[in-house]
């Protein structure tokens, strides 16, 4: 023998779990007398093995127990649990036997083993982590560990297995996405409250997941994926995941249904890139036209409110990003909005009245377009307002063609524009652009109107001189004379 070697002796009770308690008793007193060395700090150590998983897991627990407080010179011995998975709750078992009296516990990583395999270490160390129990084992990059595991045995585990698989912490159904992102939300301002007071503790509290994904090498990416059978919050999730918008509870349930749909019509499931793509292409949101209409630029110029003509434009226009429009009153000021619109690919000059920029666009629309809308609900965010070079402002508005009928109070069926600019008026000029893409559908647009502007006088021009002409009259003196207040209009295009 190695001179210092230290022995210690691991007797195995192999068929424990089939075996009356008090004579498993008896015969490990006998062998602690026989071995006679067993000290607090040489203890002798007994496995008790359920090698064959035979009754319910407490049924194993009440056999661990009685072995612990029957067995001699219990502070000289440890008892180590040895779990089969016949039954299937092998970590249920050893769970209960560590309550009842175990001390060490003996399995395999991912259960393998003989037969239905021994208990799973991970499934059991993690139970314990997540009850903040600390099992003494890293597994912060568990995907690594299984794919290891996985190699070296030639084998496989199902996508749904506890801890490993990588849809156990993947919600497809709606309201268990629905319960997540609201316990996303609420754990990130509770997060947020302790960087901003000192005070607290960042614990992980999340419906439907039990411990948080980043401590075992997971990110959040994969918490909810988006099929035909998901819903609103699934999709409302994924947007603010990939473009920081968080939309209203009512635009939620309406581009819920775009994105149903295209699953349903592809039979495939809706990953981020594809659901932000189909968010993009639904709301025109683009440097480049995306639908019909398109808004290049804009001004915007405060009425004379005796002419009732642009007295100057409006080079910083203040404007809160919380509200659409300011009801009118005696002292209120009109505001002419005059842009340039992309409309079917040709660039044409609209020009509208309100009493602030929305209302001013809608009516330019109408007058120019022929697309009369009406304003629903609105909302704004704010995106990056902590660093003001990065700052974005986000408009989220919903509208509906005049005289149409009332949609559902769930949102179901509702049209909803989206703005996002860094300047909080271009964001809301866009988000009615936005939704007048999906409200224009088909129809047809007014025709381009064509004003009639006199050439420029020149200096020394003969014919604002008074000559006489042959039918005995004057030359007008002035342009207002020859051109009065001429325009010229061309047939409306039904």
């Amino acid at each position: 023998m190695l001179q210092g070697t230290r022995f210690t002796l691991n007797y195995c009770l192999e068929t424990f779990s089939q075996t009356e308690a008090d004579f498993a008793v008896e015969l490990a007193n006998r062998v602690l007398a026989e071995w006679g060395k067993a000290t607090p700090d040489d203890k002798i150590m007994f496995n008790l093995a359920a090698t064959v998983e035979c009754a319910p897991s407490n049924h194993y627990a009440d056999m661990v127990e009685y072995f612990s407080t029957h067995i001699n010179q219990r502070d000289c011995v440890v008892i180590s649990i040895h779990p089969h998975n016949d039954r299937g709750t092998a970590v249920a078992a050893t769970e209960l036997a560590l309550l009842a009296g175990g001390d060490r516990v003996e399995g395999c990583l991912l259960g393998n083993g003989e037969r239905t395999g021994n208990v799973d270490l991970i499934s059991l160390a993690l139970n314990l982590y997540s009850q903040g129990v600390s099992p003494g084992l890293d597994f912060s990059t568990l995907s690594k560990t299984v794919a290891l595991v996985c190699r070296c045995n030639e084998m496989e585990i199902p996508v749904r297995y506890p801890y490993a698989g990588h849809l156990v912490f993947t919600a497809f159904a709606g309201t268990h996405q629905d319960a997540i992102k609201k316990g996303l939300d609420a754990q990130e301002k509770r997060w947020s409250d302790v960087d901003r007071t000192g005070k607290g503790t960042k614990h992980w509290a999340m419906p439907y997941i039990p411990l948080d994904p980043k401590d075992l090498g997971y990110g959040y990416e994969n918490l909810i994926r988006v099929s035909s059978q998901s819903g609103k919050a699934g999709t409302a999730y994924m947007i603010k995941q990939a473009m920081q918008l968080d939309l209203p509870r009512r635009m939620q349930v309406s581009f819920y249904q775009v994105v149903q749909d295209e699953s349903e019509r592809t039979g495939k499931e809706m990953t981020a890139g594809l659901i932000t793509s189909a968010f993009r292409q639904t709301y025109s949101l683009g440097s480049q036209p995306i639908g019909r209409l398109f808004l290049k630029t804009f001004t915007l110029s405060i009425l004379s409110p005796t002419s009732h003509e642009p007295s100057s434009p409006l080079s910083d226009y203040s404007d809160d990003n919380t509200t659409l429009a300011t009801p009118p009153d005696e002292h209120s000021s009109t505001l002419r909005f005059e842009g340039e619109l992309t409309v079917d690919g040709t660039t044409r000059t609209i020009r509208g009245d309100g009493h602030a920029p929305v209302p001013a666009l809608v009516d330019a629309l109408r007058s120019d377009l022929g697309l009369e809308l009406e304003i629903g609900e609105a909302t704004g965010q704010v995106i990056n307002d902590d660093t003001p070079v990065h700052t974005k402002y986000v408009t989220f508005l919903e509208m509906y063609l005049r005289g149409a009928p009332v949609n559902s109070k769930s949102g179901a069926g509702t049209t909803w524009g989206v703005g996002v600019s860094s300047d909080v008026t271009a964001a809301k000029c866009r988000a009615v652009i936005s939704a007048a893409n999906i409200l224009a559908g088909d129809r047809s647009f007014l025709r381009q109107k064509r004003i009639f502007t006199p050439r420029p006088r020149v200096a020394g021009d003969w014919i604002h001189h008074g000559v006489k002409l042959r039918t005995g009259g004057l030359t007008p003196s002035s342009d207002q004379e020859i051109f009065g207040t001429l325009r010229v209009q061309t047939p409306t295009q039904n």
